[in-house]
């Protein structure tokens, strides 16, 4: 196990005023570990920050796990369950966090060589699940995610010390340009963009349902977007977004006819456990941050 200084704070965020964006002192490929990846999907990976795959499920197993997401979103023992994200206009279900505890085709797929291989050859280590949900965007009235890197969060309210996670989202739906697709800036992984304001207590009450505290400043995104561009992830169902955790990303609504559905799988090295958050009062639930147990999946 490889020891990381966690009382340094190497990417402060959170700030009580603005400053230049950080280069990110550490790799987005750990190691040189064989796995599905070849040299050159790796190489493509630490340049871009992300990797889309085809056809990584079948259309069989698209069914199957339709099925789960419908079966679980219509459960009526969840329907006060925490674990459940709803739309503060609508209601309407749009995440169910700790999916794998809640399904048991969602635990095994967490296991299956394909994808956890993936994810120990990205990460150069043994691995654990630091957050899995289940994202729900209706047609006509979805709600996007406002541009925000993953790790800038996970950092800040969740004690993750340093950005050695991999997300694997893996669409249920054909995804369109049209209807909510994930936008990406390829190469923003490289650059750690500080927030602005502190944390609030609980933030993770509103902040699943509308993201407020901890993004970029809309400089920042302008920045950015004429740096590196933006892309999209688009695809029929069953294709697969594998992204490294500080990528700039977001989403727009949906207003089309066409729903948007995806399983969210977050891996985080075993070397990388979490510890106290570096700029929040308290941890955030486990449900949302899987602390108590990082035993390397198997």
């Amino acid at each position: 196990m490889t020891m990381i200084d966690t009382s340094q704070d190497l990417y402060p965020t959170r700030l009580t005023a603005a400053r230049p964006p950080l280069t990110r002192e550490h790799p987005t490929v750990w190691g040189e570990a064989a796995g599905p990846f070849t040299r050159e999907e790796l190489d493509a990976h630490e340049a871009r920050g992300y990797t889309i795959l085809d056809d990584f499920l079948s259309p069989e197993e698209v069914e199957l796990y339709s099925g789960e997401l419908t079966r679980l979103s219509e459960a009526p023992e969840l329907a006060a369950d925490p674990r459940v994200i709803r739309e503060r206009s609508t209601g309407d279900v749009r995440s169910i966090f700790a999916v794998q505890a809640l399904s048991e085709a969602v635990d095994r797929l967490t296991r299956e060589a394909r994808v956890l291989d993936r994810a120990r050859q990205l990460l150069g280590s043994d691995v654990y699940l630091h957050q899995t949900r289940i994202n729900y965007m209706p047609g006509f009235r979805g709600t996007g995610f406002y541009w925000h890197s993953d790790f800038e969060t996970w950092h800040a309210e969740d004690g993750m010390p340093i950005p050695r996670a991999v997300s694997c989202s893996i669409a249920l739906t054909d995804n369109h340009p049209f209807n909510g697709g994930l936008m990406v800036m390829p190469g923003s992984h490289k650059t750690f963009v500080s927030s602005v304001g502190e944390t609030p207590e609980d933030n993770h009450a509103s902040s699943l349902q509308a993201q407020e505290v901890g993004v970029p400043s809309e400089d920042d995104i302008t920045r950015m977007a004429a740096q590196y561009g933006i892309d999209q992830f688009t695809g029929a169902a069953g294709s697969a977004l594998w992204f490294d955790s500080n990528i700039m990303h977001g989403s727009g609504n949906n207003i089309t006819p066409f729903p948007r559905s995806n399983i969210f799988l977050v891996f985080n090295s075993v070397d990388n456990a979490l510890v106290e958050p570096y700029s929040a009062p308290a941890p955030r639930p486990e449900h949302i941050a899987h602390r108590a147990d990082t035993t390397p999946l198997r």
